[in-house]
């Protein structure tokens, strides 16, 4: 397509980057999770804020069937006010909590992971910000640059997609390299999840390429809609809240991630009956409740899309158009690829309707009359623990 978006234009760098960060990020990781830091691991916590919070939901499970130890994503606040103060007590250095910040200067990331150290844990810094507050506050930095993008896109303010592909590719890569110093995976199965997520660059790619016209298509018929509703289990709620994220900031519609589980519980009862409804499955742990949960949502006169895996049928039959994942993806790796065909519907609902990503901040982060809700970086960070 002409015209592409700045948005487009970024979705567009992200097989590559894939290609790029494979190897540096782990080459970063066996540096960052030495012998003692794995070994001694017995929970791990994910901690984030926004699309670094997305993304631990959405790494949850690869920490559980790749790392082989109890893992919980835990939004930066929660962590820091209300379960710093009640970490396990199973002996030192065996909480480890990882922090998830590109930027390095998140208020509560960084309130996090101070509160997490002085309660006796583990305190890594995932960041691509060496330098950063979030970095000096570590015990161990786990560095995760993202190289710069082409001269031609650089300086553009778009919609994060980049840095959450990074923050993915990050976890895992910590996931693999974990589970095989525990001896959770053999070095043969490591290097081969470690192949494995280089080779859904090409997935990433066919994906960008079938699902871009589709959501076109679909955001130029949707020209009257006033919210929109992505729906996810397990990893693919990281990807439903990711997604609502994405068309938040790049149109400013009304969008809200729901659990598939809870939808059938909640939104089953909106009274908007046409509400676009985006299913997002990898039609495996979830696939039976996704298939009852699609056909009730047609039903009642949802317009709904399937994110599927290409060829899908069980769930498929139940929505009227279905964006194809085009390619073979494990499950607990499925975000990487999953978050695609939403940011393609965010690129094509800003379009279509002439919107300025994030409202040109006009009621975001630089005003300083919102009562200190948008203070983001200069949050008043807590520096004791609540018990």
């Amino acid at each position: 397509m002409s015209n592409r978006s700045p948005l487009h234009q970024q979705i567009d760098t992200l097989p590559q980057l894939v290609r790029e960060i494979a190897k540096p990020f782990d080459e970063s990781a066996r540096t960052t999770f030495d012998f003692d830091t794995c070994l001694s691991a017995k929970r791990i916590y994910l901690v984030g804020c926004g699309d670094s919070y997305h993304a631990p939901v959405g790494a949850e499970l690869a920490f559980h069937q790749l790392a082989g130890v109890p893992t919980q994503a835990v939004s930066a606040l929660t962590f820091s006010r209300y379960l710093a103060g009640h970490l396990p007590p199973t002996g030192p250095k065996t909480n480890l909590v990882i922090t998830v910040s590109v930027s390095g200067v998140v208020s509560r990331t960084i309130e996090a992971l101070r509160l997490a150290r002085q309660a006796g844990a583990v305190g890594i810094a995932l960041t691509g910000t060496p330098g950063a507050p979030l970095a000096q506050s570590a015990e161990k930095v786990f560095q995760t640059t993202v190289p710069p993008l082409p001269d031609e896109l650089a300086g553009m303010v778009v919609p994060g997609v980049r840095s959450y592909l990074a923050s993915q590719m990050a976890l895992y890569s910590a996931a693999i390299r974990i589970g095989e110093v525990r001896g959770h995976l053999t070095t043969a199965d490591a290097n081969a999840r470690r192949a494995e997520l280089v080779g859904l660059a090409d997935v990433i790619e066919a994906t960008i390429a079938a699902c871009e016209p589709i959501a076109h298509d679909l955001m130029q018929s949707w020209s009257d809609i006033t919210e929109f509703v992505f729906v996810g289990a397990g990893p693919l709620y990281g990807v439903a809240m990711f997604s609502a994220a994405k068309m938040l900031e790049a149109s400013g519609d009304p969008s809200l991630a729901q659990d598939t589980e809870e939808w059938t519980h909640l939104q089953y009862f909106a009274a908007l009956a046409d509400t676009p409804t985006v299913l997002i499955s990898a039609a495996d742990y979830d696939a039976d409740r996704m298939a009852e949960m699609a056909r009730a949502a047609l039903s009642i006169g949802r317009r709904t899309v399937g994110i599927l895996p290409d060829g899908e049928q069980a769930i498929s039959q139940y929505v009227q158009r279905v964006l194809p994942v085009k390619g073979t993806v494990r499950e607990c790796f499925a975000p990487l690829v999953y978050s695609i065909p939403g940011e393609l519907l965010s690129a094509e609902r800003a379009q279509a309707t002439g919107a300025t990503y994030f409202r040109d901040f006009g009621g975001g982060r630089t005003v300083d009359w919102a009562d200190g809700a948008s203070r983001i970086r200069d949050s008043h960070i807590q520096n004791d623990l609540r018990s």
